[in-house]
């Protein structure tokens, strides 16, 4: 036989209290006294209540639901940078002690930034987070602009129109880089990441700065922070400059790469070229010499993201619009 639903009835009568209370409680308002919401909640809890999600909305005109925008492909987001992981990992963890639902969304082309505007403009979700933007995307201001809540990872390219959380890619390069120099390195390339992305300028314009410091020439290659992309520009700054004795490689799945192109050029790490990567991915602990890194703090980055944003919902005061998060430099043997 079906065991029949907890009703809100029998919430009451296990917490003592009116129906008209627990109705309160479970639908967020904060007019019920601390003791009484948890004896209303431990009710909840040992009879299994479900509110009514429906019910609940009509009454707080909130959905409970928060979206994650990754403005990537599939491809893209379920290939191996941990990158992704992470973040939703961090953000995940943050929603779901705050009870609230995550809706996952790509949109990684025009049509798909129409449909994630339709949805969030429609009030299916109570407000939206951006992770690895490119370029100066429009999205999250236009949406800011209608009343929905916002907030990016990473800082918004073309200024910051919307709050958000990012990490200190300038000084974590500078220490990366002063660490070479320190170590006697004097023919420091860089292989970059994409210039239309803030993590990707930063991280060069960290470099540029710190070797205009130390008065040394600059050998720059781009690449896409795929591992592909690392191997190519690693053999293309052998070919441009033999004598290179380091390089500061701006992800550490690009520098996977350059440790593997190095390898195929008879090149030792590190003794004849130091190699610091940025993320401190736990596979970098485990490369062929581990590899030296910035550590950037991705899952943190996420729960700091999801409860900047909650406050942000709730209009709590006092919440910085920008937030940037340290950065560590991580020695191991590759440099």
């Amino acid at each position: 036989m079906t065991r029949a639903r907890p009703t809100l009835e029998a919430v009451a009568r296990r917490a003592g209290v009116s129906r008209a209370t627990v109705s309160r409680v479970v639908n967020g308002s904060t007019s019920v006294a601390a003791s009484i919401r948890e004896a209303v909640t431990r009710a909840v809890d040992e009879l299994g209540y479900v509110p009514n999600q429906a019910a609940r909305s009509l009454v707080t005109q909130r959905t409970e639901s928060i979206a994650l925008i990754l403005p990537e492909t599939a491809n893209r987001v379920f290939s191996d940078d941990l990158f992704f992981p992470a973040i939703i990992r961090g953000v995940g963890v943050e929603l779901e002690a705050a009870d609230k639902q995550l809706v996952l969304m790509m949109a990684g082309s025009p049509k798909s930034h129409v449909r994630v505007e339709r949805y969030a403009v429609a009030g299916h979700v109570d407000g939206v987070m951006f992770a690895s933007m490119h370029g100066a995307d429009p999205l999250p201001g236009t949406l800011a602009r209608l009343g929905i809540p916002v907030i990016c990872s990473g800082r918004p390219i073309g200024g910051p129109t919307v709050p958000y959380v990012d990490v200190d890619h300038f000084g974590g390069v500078a220490a990366g880089v002063r660490h070479l120099v320190a170590g006697g390195r004097r023919r420091i390339a860089t292989i970059a990441g994409p210039q239309d992305m803030v993590a990707g300028i930063d991280r060069l314009a960290g470099y540029r700065a710190t070797l205009d410091e130390a008065g040394l020439p600059q050998h720059v290659r781009f690449g896409d922070f795929t591992r592909e992309s690392g191997i190519s520009a690693m053999r293309s700054l052998l070919a441009a400059d033999p004598a290179l004795d380091a390089v500061f490689v701006a992800s550490d799945m690009m520098a996977h790469g350059a440790l593997i192109a190095l390898r195929e050029a008879g090149r030792r790490v590190p003794a004849d070229v130091a190699v610091i990567g940025f993320d401190d991915f736990e596979i970098s602990r485990y490369s062929d010499p581990p590899l030296t890194t910035v550590r950037q703090p991705i899952a943190d980055m996420g729960r700091t993201m999801a409860r900047q944003l909650l406050g942000l919902i709730n209009g709590d005061p006092g919440r910085p619009d920008a937030v940037v998060l340290p950065t560590e430099l991580v020695v191991r043997d590759s440099a």
